[in-house]
């Protein structure tokens, strides 16, 4: 008796239904386990870690202490970012054979990648007991100590690691980079010279030396200006700093004196900067300087991070009695391994106070109204330890005459600067 195509069709379901119950109701695997655990892991490294957890966890089912199969299991759940779950089975693991050194190394990884830097320090400081002097181990106890805010315990970590492995390239690597870190010094001196077509005037030198100090409420800078020009010398002092006010905000506020007309009697100025989405910053603020009386200058700037490029524009606005003198400057910088290595080019017109050194008139008056025009080229550059740094930049300026309206100077300027940082 032949079936008709209906029956066919519901026999072979229920045939399909039948054979999922029985493998649904397989509650021990009887297969095996090497097998499975390649096909698992050939899952796994093919996208389907799901399935391929599913199969782990069916195998230990038979198998509970194979611990390949586990330490296995607990990676994927580490890739996947399940640390939770991923710490259940790396504890098993360690538990059953704690002379595993590559499960105590991914053991702790899992607790840096999930932010839980006390937990790695703990594992850590097991595995060391199992694997004293480590250097794998050594190097990641020096991480967890950096992530939990112990940098300086990361430190002696390291250069211990490097006593017994002087030629670990990666820990030689990371003391570099926590020196550079703990570095919170920098001594830096700044030199520049304007050199006048035709020589019209005497070469004009700025000289800076300073010091600095980063601190948890943000950094302060203590400068002493030294300048020659018109046969005469003077210097001023000044104090700048940036300080911390919440995420993606923080102020710049500075104050100077000087007892020489080279420099205003007395400087100060004040900017807030502002972190908006897509790489953009903004700012607005203004500085203050007395000559003979003092005068207000307002001032912004719109910034923008695409990659490894930064791109500026800042703008100088400085009322008067005859009009409001207005200047502004583009700047580019690319930088390459870090934010002291880059390459900078700007372009501006009109004088700014950040930049210019304003003549006087006859009543000692500072003059801000001078048309110029300017371009810059700088690079700058750092030691392979990043303690030293130095930069060189070249000035091409197109300067009105204070006593000479309509006729202009042409100015080359020449500038160095290094910079050394120390713990």
């Amino acid at each position: 008796m032949k079936l008709s195509k209906i029956d066919l069709k519901f026999t072979l379901v229920l045939l399909f239904v039948s054979f999922f119950q029985v493998f649904a109701q397989q509650k021990v695997f009887t297969g095996n386990p090497d097998t499975a655990f390649e096909k698992a892991r050939e899952l796994a490294f093919n996208k389907q870690r799901k399935q391929a957890q599913d199969s782990l966890l069916f195998i230990l089912t038979k198998y509970p202490d194979y611990l390949d199969i586990r330490s296995f299991l607990a990676s994927t759940y580490s890739w996947d970012r399940n640390y939770k779950s991923a710490r259940k089975e790396f504890s098993y693991v360690l538990k059953k054979n704690p002379k595993r050194k590559t499960d105590w190394i991914a053991a702790i990884n899992n607790e840096l990648w999930g932010k839980t830097p006390f937990n790695a320090l703990e594992l850590a400081a097991n595995a060391l007991e199992h694997y004293p002097d480590d250097a794998d181990i050594l190097y990641l106890r020096a991480k967890a100590e950096e992530n939990s805010n112990n940098s300086e315990e990361a430190l002696q970590t390291i250069k211990y690691l490097l006593i017994t492995n002087p030629n670990n390239k990666k820990a030689e690597d990371y003391k570099t980079s926590l020196i550079n870190a703990l570095s919170f010094n920098t001594i830096g001196i700044t030199s520049l010279v304007d050199l006048y077509s035709k020589n019209e005037r005497d070469p004009m030198q700025y000289h800076t030396l300073k010091y600095g100090r980063q601190t948890k409420y943000g950094s302060i800078t203590g400068k002493i200006n030294y300048n020659r020009r018109f046969k005469k010398t003077g210097i001023q002092y000044e104090v700048d700093m940036y300080p911390k006010i919440t995420k993606g905000m923080y102020s710049y506020v500075s104050f100077g004196v000087s007892n020489t007309d080279l420099f205003p009697s007395v400087r100060y100025g004040a900017e807030l900067y502002k972190s908006l989405p897509k790489g953009v910053e903004i700012s607005f603020g203004f500085r203050g300087l007395k000559y003979t009386k003092t005068t207000t200058i307002y001032t912004g700037s719109v910034g923008w991070y695409t990659g490894n490029s930064y791109w500026s524009f800042r703008s100088y606005v400085t009322p008067g009695d005859t009009g409001s003198s207005k200047s502004g400057i583009l700047n580019y910088r690319k930088y390459r391994s870090d934010a002291d290595n880059y390459f900078s080019i700007s372009a501006g017109i009109g004088f700014s106070p950040e930049t210019d050194p304003f003549p006087l008139n006859d009543d000692e008056e500072a003059i801000f109204n001078l048309k110029s025009q300017k371009f810059n080229i700088g690079y700058y550059f750092t030691s392979s330890n990043k303690q030293n740094a130095w930069g060189a930049k070249f000035n091409l300026a197109h300067n009105e005459k204070s006593f000479s309206l309509g006729n202009y100077y042409l100015i080359y300027s020449l500038g160095i600067t290094y910079n050394v940082k120390f713990l």
